[in-house]
């Protein structure tokens, strides 16, 4: 990523914090169905949520499983997040994820990505982290916005309460393929890609 858009995206999210729970937003609300419906094991497992924003999927992957690290790097979410979720076993940590993961090797079983990689340039080294973090049999969970839709214009936004401006999020095209194919090159084995363009590996 750009690292000049890293402010910009990360000021917009702090912005869009307070009423990211309230907009209607129905990219927001189907990848919380996808992700709910989708037969992840997390039953005694450890989850590393990257992009966690306020948290709303926080709260479930807590509940089905048996600890959560949930990594933003926008203050303003974790703030709404950290106040939603309430357990000794989740962790919230402000995180840029282009850079490398505060965990050690293979200490997690399933890695959760939902609307974030859109926000990031380079998706390589998201799915390298992912491999070095996970343990034998782990899984990565991918659920993004397609990108017919971007291409269609569509792109994470919202209406700033103290300006009224349109906030448009910086975001980048990714194709289909470089998620399969990123995932491929890290060494994972493709197991099942949904409508939303959300493949699990």
């Amino acid at each position: 990523m750009d690292v000049r858009h890293v402010p910009d995206i990360a000021a917009a999210y702090d912005g869009w914090a307070e009423m990211y729970d309230t907009n209607a937003n129905r990219t927001r609300d189907l990848a919380a169905v996808v992700l709910r419906q989708t037969r992840l094991d997390l039953a005694g497992r450890d989850v590393l949520e990257i992009g966690c924003g306020t948290g709303s999927n926080t709260q479930w992957l807590v509940e089905q499983s048996r600890s959560v690290l949930a990594l933003d790097f926008s203050r303003g979410m974790l703030q709404h997040a950290q106040a939603r979720v309430r357990s000794s076993r989740v962790r919230f940590v402000q995180h840029d994820v282009r850079a490398a993961w505060p965990l050690a090797e293979a200490s997690i079983d399933v890695v959760v990505a939902i609307l974030v990689l859109e926000h990031i340039e380079h998706l390589q080294s998201i799915f390298a982290e992912s491999g070095r973090m996970l343990r034998p049999g782990g899984e990565l969970f991918l659920c993004e916005l397609h990108p017919m839709r971007q291409l269609q214009g569509q792109q994470a936004e919202f209406i700033h309460p103290g300006t009224g401006e349109r906030v448009r999020v910086p975001a980048f095209l990714h194709d289909t393929s470089e998620y399969v194919n990123g995932g491929l090159r890290a060494g994972f084995k493709l197991v099942h890609m949904g409508v939303m363009s959300n493949p699990r590996f």
